[in-house]
């Protein structure tokens, strides 16, 4: 089939957003499908150089092209920039695209638009990376926001509790499908001992959603003494309160140095022993079985994680390779059953990895539903 999949790498030019998109268009071509990427957003880019909102898109389309080209993509996408140029193919090759297209996938809003040329393919899936504050945020939102989502034929969350009785986020009259974000496999192969420390990539506090739900800082100081309480250490590459984290003993460095690139983010969590990972407030309190895209990178690279619970654990093995933690005790137990034997716990990362996030499984049973 031929495929148009939507995507925000421009939009936010890090390593593990751009993974996300890849990984996707990786898998669906590995499963003999055409596919091409398209950025819609209405936005401008993200230029870390500039660390501004650029009118000038070039950041990010010489980006796009850098994450792309190296997989045969390099001539396979298109940007629409807030001003409706094109950049990449032309807006006809989308067009032309488009008109033969079976299925158009959007990942995380790659596009706000439905634009003839989209509403035209005959089948349609939003892919939801942000449960629970994007059906919150569409119980409040304007008519427009709701037409939005209500004009898609399916709708996927990484949220396993979404619209169950274990979540009371309102849904609505939606119906949500839980996925997972597959995970290229052989792309996370390691050939480097794994370093010292547990690691992880985070955002303190995000800028959407801000009046809909809560983010990570209101669970990580849950969490802040337990350097303290182990002789395990911890690297954490985050953009938040760095000064504050390493007086509690964490290790930090500053994200936008391991997520510049594709590669770089998944040296860092080639370079990491294993991962530790606290989730977003409004994920954790509504039980929303949210389950991190950047967790199952660091299973698939034979990397243990023990990651916060907000209801995965209903969804997903929990116990060995991959542990869960609801207190700063379990998490400590945790990282002490991880290291008492880390060669097992590494294999069984791996394997929880193919068993539950190898595209052939992921997206075979998203296409299925997509196009039944």
């Amino acid at each position: 089939m031929r495929i148009l999949f939507a995507g925000i790498i421009a939009r936010y030019p890090f390593g593990g957003v751009t993974w996300c998109s890849l990984m996707y268009l990786l898998g669906l071509r590995a499963l003999g499908h055409e596919v091409f990427y398209i950025e819609d957003t209405g936005e401008c880019v993200y230029d870390p150089v500039l660390n501004t909102r650029a009118i000038d898109p070039s950041y990010g389309t010489n980006y796009i092209h850098a994450a792309l080209s190296p997989y045969g993509l390099g001539d396979r996408w298109a940007f629409v920039n807030y001003d409706g140029t094109y950049h990449g193919r032309t807006g006809e090759d989308v067009r032309r695209f488009c008109a033969d297209a079976d299925v158009y996938l959007n990942l995380s809003g790659g596009s706000w638009f439905w634009r003839d040329e989209y509403a035209r393919i005959p089948r349609s899936a939003f892919i939801d990376s942000d449960p629970a504050f994007t059906q919150l945020a569409i119980a409040k939102a304007e008519p427009w926001y709701v037409e939005f989502f209500k004009r898609f034929g399916c709708l996927f969350t990484f949220g396993a509790n979404i619209g169950t009785a274990a979540s009371p986020v309102p849904v609505g009259d939606f119906i949500w499908r839980k996925t997972w974000q597959p995970v290229t496999i052989e792309d996370w192969r390691v050939s480097v001992e794994p370093g010292p420390h547990f690691t992880t990539v985070m955002t303190w506090q995000i800028e959407s959603f801000a009046d809909v739900g809560g983010n990570k800082d209101q669970e990580f100081v849950k969490y802040l003494d337990l350097p303290a309480r182990t002789s395990q250490s911890f690297e954490l590459a985050i953009n938040g309160p760095q000064r504050l984290l390493r007086e509690h003993g964490w290790g930090t460095v500053a994200a936008m140095d391991v997520s510049r690139t594709p590669g770089e983010y998944r040296d860092f969590i080639h370079r990491s022993r294993a991962e530790f990972g606290v989730a977003k407030h409004t994920y954790v309190a509504n039980r929303s079985g949210w389950f991190s895209d950047r967790t199952a990178c660091y299973l698939a690279s034979g990397r243990p994680a023990i990651v916060q619970d907000t209801g995965w654990t209903a969804h997903l093995p929990s116990g060995d390779g991959l542990l869960a933690f609801s207190s700063p005790e379990e998490a400590l137990a945790g990282i002490d059953r991880i290291n008492a034997d880390y060669p097992r716990h590494a294999r069984c990362a791996r394997e929880i990895a193919s068993q539950h996030f190898d595209p052939s499984r992921v997206l075979t049973r998203l296409i299925e539903t997509v196009t039944a």
